[in-house]
Parts: structure tokens; C-alpha cells; sequence
């Protein structure tokens, strides 16, 4: 097929009904939540750029970690500060074709984390690289080191330190977590409250904190990739499901791809994209795998929150999403050349 060159034109179309699964040619780029311009550099990499899927995953996610406010600052730079105030952040990109991955978690001071999450799978036997020796990494990969915090970023957190540290991911220690910032000690073991449920108060619109993005190339070569820079006032340390595989992202070239965004402390531990996907591979359409995967959650975390996109080999595609009423994700393909808008009503 022929390809667009200076003409490149972007077009949102909003599609306001439930989205339906859809059987589509390729190239295909989709991402979660409204970030059109995310989407529209992944398919400007296929499409002026001649790149691979691969590409079009780094550039598309990395879209956001450079300009924050495109995609809600809930990734990249200056976006959801942690309990010390520092933006840290968590990446990871999967190539299909050769079942490779790398991932970085808990990255200080580099703010290209999907860049540097591809370094770790081109250039190291490893997967998964974490916290300051991930960012020693980064700066051997020639990468910039830099300050992510913003004044923004620093209002948020010095606001939350004058409301209590409230919320806060604490539990089972004293002094009571709901009503001081600590420094906390353990309570008593025979003193522990263990809940099988989460409080998804604060995984809302503004604090989703994940980009996952699917990419298939003209020739079939499938990619997956997320960056986030978690949720707000994290405990430091943490890393979330995005940098995990067969949670943040999962791909099998020979079935297809799926996305996940939402509580990824509650996700990570059921592997969502990766069902998802063994659920296409027993033959159910994309948007059903993606409900499938969720329902296991929910059975568990009746108070979750969160959202699945899954994608086939050919270019068919589906989304579901549990906790918010809708979930918007956007894609561009071959037939419609242009960035949409959907929009998938979750199920209760």
C-alpha cells in the first residue's frame, strides 16, 4: 500500500456510543485513555517514518513522558509526585517478534524511561532494572540526568504533606496512617486488619497514571509498551504493574497483544494482559478476553478499578473496563488514517 509522506493529517473523531470489537487492516496504533497525540506519533512513525512497530511504541509512549500535559501529567516529568516528592517512574516495551522485553522501575532522573526501558532489551541479558542502578544504567546508555520534579509537582506535595499525607498508601501501622504523615512503626501482629478488598478512591480520570500502547507494523510484527509515573503519593519505592510483563503489557505474535491501566497493585497480582491474551488464544474476541481477565479481578477486589485493551495478530481489537463508567482509548489503523476516539461502557 502506499504511504503518506508531507501530507500527513491528524483528525480526532469522537465516538461517543460503547465500542464494539473491531476487525481492521494494518499497520494499527491504540492506546489507552484520551492521548491523541501519543497515538498520532505512533502512526506517523509507521506512516512518514517507515519505522517498526517497536519504534512506533518508543516514540507513541515517549510522546508523553516529553510533553506530561499532553497525557494529564500522569506520565513523565513533573507528574505524580511520591510520599517524598519526588516524580520517579516505570516503563516497558515488548517486541513480539523475538519475545524480548525491558523494563525499568522506580527510574530517578532520567525522564526518557520507555527510551531507556528499550536500551535494557537491546543491550543487557536482563528484563527488569530498578530504582538508582536503573538510573546508573541510563546515564552508561547516554542519557541525560535531570531534575523531574516541577513546581507543580512540589505544590502537590508540599499540599498533601498540610492535609495529613492524606490519602496515603499505609496500612496496619502506627500512628494511625488516616490522620498523620508518620514516620510509622508496625502495629502488633495480633493487632493486623488484612482486607482481601482495595480502596480505588483515588485511581480516578486524573490519577489513571498508566500509558499502554499496542503497535502492529505493515508486516505483522507486534509491540507493546507502557510509561507511567504511578500513583500519586506512592510509598517510595514502589513499583507498580506497568513495567511488568504479562500485567502492564503482554505479546504473543502468534495471538495478539493486551494493555492494562488502572490499580496496578491489585492487577499485578492476577496478570491481566497475560490472560487476556491465553483467553484470545482460546478463541474469544478481544473485548470479551479483556472482560475476562477483569471479571477474575473483581471477583476478588469488588472495589477495583481499572481497564484492559487486547489486540489480535490481524488487527482486530477490543477494550473493557471495570469501576469508572467509561473507559476512552484511542486508535488509528490503515482504513481510518486518522487518531478516534473510542469510548467503552464498563461493565458493573
Amino acid at each position: 500500500m502506499g504511504r503518506k509522506s508531507a501530507g500527513f493529517v491528524f483528525v480526532l473523531a469522537l465516538v461517543t456510543r460503547a465500542a464494539p470489537t473491531a476487525q481492521v487492516s494494518l499497520p494499527i496504533a491504540i492506546s489507552t485513555w484520551n492521548f491523541p497525540n501519543a497515538t498520532a506519533e505512533a502512526w506517523k512513525t509507521f506512516q512518514r517514518d517507515n519505522g517498526s512497530a517497536v519504534d512506533a511504541v518508543e516514540r507513541g509512549c515517549g510522546s508523553c513522558e516529553e510533553s506530561p500535559h499532553l497525557c494529564r501529567n500522569s506520565v513523565g516529568f513533573g507528574g505524580r509526585p511520591d510520599g517524598n516528592g519526588e516524580t520517579t517512574l516505570d516503563a516497558m516495551i515488548m517486541d513480539g517478534s523475538v519475545h524480548e522485553v525491558g523494563a525499568v522501575g522506580a527510574l530517578r532522573r532520567v525522564k526518557n524511561a520507555i527510551s531507556v526501558a528499550r536500551m535494557v532489551m537491546e543491550h543487557t541479558d536482563h528484563t527488569l532494572l530498578a530504582g538508582e542502578q536503573a538510573t546508573e544504567f541510563a546515564l552508561q546508555m547516554g542519557f541525560k540526568e535531570e531534575i523531574l520534579t516541577t513546581k507543580q509537582s512540589l505544590e502537590t506535595h508540599e499540599k498533601w504533606i498540610d492535609e495529613s499525607c492524606q490519602p496515603n498508601k499505609w496500612k496496619n501501622v502506627e500512628p494511625d496512617p488516616t490522620t498523620s504523615c508518620g514516620p510509622y512503626r508496625p502495629l502488633n501482629p495480633r493487632s493486623l486488619k488484612l482486607s482481601q478488598d482495595c480502596n480505588d478512591k483515588a485511581v480516578d480520570i486524573d490519577n489513571h497514571d498508566t500509558i499502554g500502547m499496542i503497535a502492529i507494523d505493515q508486516d505483522g510484527n507486534i509491540c507493546a509498551g507502557t510509561s507511567t509515573n504511578g500513583l500519586r503519593n506512592k510509598i517510595p519505592g514502589r513499583v507498580g504493574d506497568s513495567p511488568i510483563p504479562g500485567s502492564g503489557a503482554y505479546v504473543d505474535k502468534f495471538v495478539g497483544a493486551a494493555v492494562a491501566t488502572g490499580n496496578g497493585d491489585v492487577m499485578m497480582r492476577f496478570m491481566p494482559t497475560l490472560m487476556a491474551v491465553e483467553s484470545m488464544r482460546s478463541g474469544l474476541p478481544p473485548d470479551e478476553a479483556a472482560k475476562a481477565a477483569l471479571k477474575r479481578i473483581v471477583y476478588f477486589y469488588p472495589s477495583f478499578r481499572g481497564a484492559l485493551i487486547a489486540v489480535k495478530f490481524n488487527g482486530e481489537y477490543g477494550a473493557s473496563c471495570y469501576g469508572y463508567s467509561t473507559f476512552p482509548y484511542t486508535v488509528v489503523n490503515s482504513e481510518s488514517q486518522s487518531v478516534t476516539l473510542m469510548t467503552v461502557n464498563c461493565f458493573a
